[in-house]
């Protein structure tokens, strides 16, 4: 064997260990990993399936309170909550997009 065979039989004996990190496909959510964030919801967009909510810090996401929009994960989680409310949830970035993936009311 030459030195390139040897080498590329080195590179495809690895690929299966760097492929097998992760059983999840691209963009999966994390959100049993994510903290919750509390905040209260100003504004519900159903039609574009978007929230609006004043929130404290987003750890995960490094970012600081402030009032955003988001995109819900699932259109349902809209559903389970009204303008006003106290909340709980979990934003993470996915599919390049800061999203809600998680929302309780908080009483």
């Amino acid at each position: 064997m030459n030195a390139r065979t040897l080498l590329l039989a080195a590179a495809l004996a690895m690929m299966p260990a760097a492929f097998a990190t992760s059983h999840e496909p691209a963009g999966a959510s994390t959100a049993a990993s994510a903290p919750a964030t509390e905040g209260e919801v100003r504004k519900i967009d159903r039609d574009a399936k978007k929230i609006t909510i004043k929130h404290g810090e987003i750890a995960n996401l490094g970012m600081p309170p402030m009032t955003m929009v988001f995109v819900a994960r699932d259109p349902a989680l809209l559903d389970k909550v009204k303008v006003g409310d106290s909340v709980r949830f979990t934003a993470e970035k996915v599919e390049g997009v800061i999203a809600v993936t998680r929302i309780e009311t908080v009483k």
